[in-house]
């Protein structure tokens, strides 16, 4: 049976929160994130779009490209909130969500709880639903798997949609550059072109053997994206990996002490977010990047989940103890915390005890 497949993607979520909220940055180029030497895009308005400032690019290069650029700070639990009250919409529609991040996901809408047939008309619906309740612009993608619809959400951005069908579909993909593939990472896209994968039409003409061998297991999802073909599910109930954060710091850091103390801010963050989404870990990694650039990671798993922040700084500390006296100047840390468990569940492995 052809399924019918939403793509939403709020359009620069980030940035156009923080122009609705302030009414000084509508119409002027704004960047989500640090201005520091060593701060990185987290998010660009369309204005600054179209100096060729985008998300994870280097602060100092984004003011290169658009000397007149506004940083904001970002609000994560503005974001948040937001998102919860976007996925409050999308539930009015069907239970089948997926989400991919606070401002995107998939629904499938084949059969929907407000009993209509046509996807496009979901789609505008939910879209001028976003617009009403929150004040933001929304795209949606529209076809007959997971993979059509992300591509579609792109082709009328920023507050449109777009259908692919079985009948167009092939031609745009044939038509469009690897690197735009959902799945085709810049590294990716690199080693495609240097065998000669420039389009979706020279994508579709390598055997899924020749994909296989270079690609690996991947090889048999670019095989079939090349021809249409997706059949991953909406997944509602898809589990979270891990939680991470990190911090490039503006100057290096040599010590133990102030780097400690850098890290007990960062554990203080994921544990802060383990609470609010009722989670914790078993696993903790500590990320180290050195002013050459060299990243180690070093990890610790316990056998019951973490309690405490309190626990998890304990153990990350011993971790950066571990690597002290650093080899150069740390950049950046980060702290990951995956095996997670909802805190019921770590409550329950907790209390059972031998006998």
């Amino acid at each position: 049976m052809s399924r019918k497949i939403i793509h939403i993607d709020m359009d620069a979520f980030y940035a156009s929160v923080e122009q609705r909220d302030n009414v000084e940055l509508r119409g002027k180029p704004v960047a989500v994130g640090a201005a520091a030497a060593r701060g990185v895009v987290a998010a660009a308005s369309y204005e600054a779009r179209r100096f060729g400032v985008h998300s994870a690019m280097p602060s100092v290069t984004a003011f290169r490209k658009c000397p007149d650029l506004i940083f904001v700070r970002p609000r994560f639990e503005v974001y948040r909130a937001i998102s919860n009250r976007i996925r409050d919409i999308l539930a009015e529609y069907t239970p089948l969500i997926e989400p991919l991040s606070l401002d995107e996901a998939y629904l499938d809408v084949t059969d929907n709880l407000k009993g209509m047939e046509v996807a496009t008309e979901i789609a505008h619906e939910i879209r001028s639903r976003i617009k009403s309740v929150t004040g933001l612009n929304a795209s949606a993608g529209i076809s007959y798997n997971k993979f059509l619809a992300k591509m579609a959400s792109d082709l009328n951005k920023p507050n449109g949609q777009a259908v692919i069908t079985p009948k167009n579909g092939p031609g745009i993909i044939e038509n469009l550059p690897v690197k735009k593939f959902y799945g085709v990472g810049p590294v990716t896209a690199e080693r495609m072109h240097r065998l000669g994968i420039e389009r979706g039409a020279d994508l579709k003409e390598k055997s899924a053997e020749f994909l296989t061998q270079h690609f690996g297991k991947s090889g048999t999802y670019f095989y079939n994206i090349a021809r249409g073909i997706d059949h991953r599910e909406v997944q509602p109930d898809r589990e979270r990996k891990s939680i991470g954060v990190e911090d490039t710091f503006a100057q290096d850091i040599f010590e133990l002490e102030p780097a400690r103390q850098q890290l007990a801010a960062l554990v203080s963050r994921v544990w802060d977010h383990c609470q609010s989404h009722a989670i914790s870990a078993k696993t903790l990694t500590l990320k180290l990047k050195y002013s050459d650039f060299r990243q180690i990671t070093r990890s610790r798993t316990r056998q019951q989940p973490f309690a405490t922040a309190t626990q998890i700084l304990a153990d990350a500390d011993e971790l950066l103890y571990l690597e002290h006296p650093f080899s150069k100047g740390l950049r950046l840390l980060g702290i990951t915390m995956s095996s997670l468990q909802a805190i019921q569940d770590c409550n329950e492995t907790q209390m059972a005890l031998p006998l």
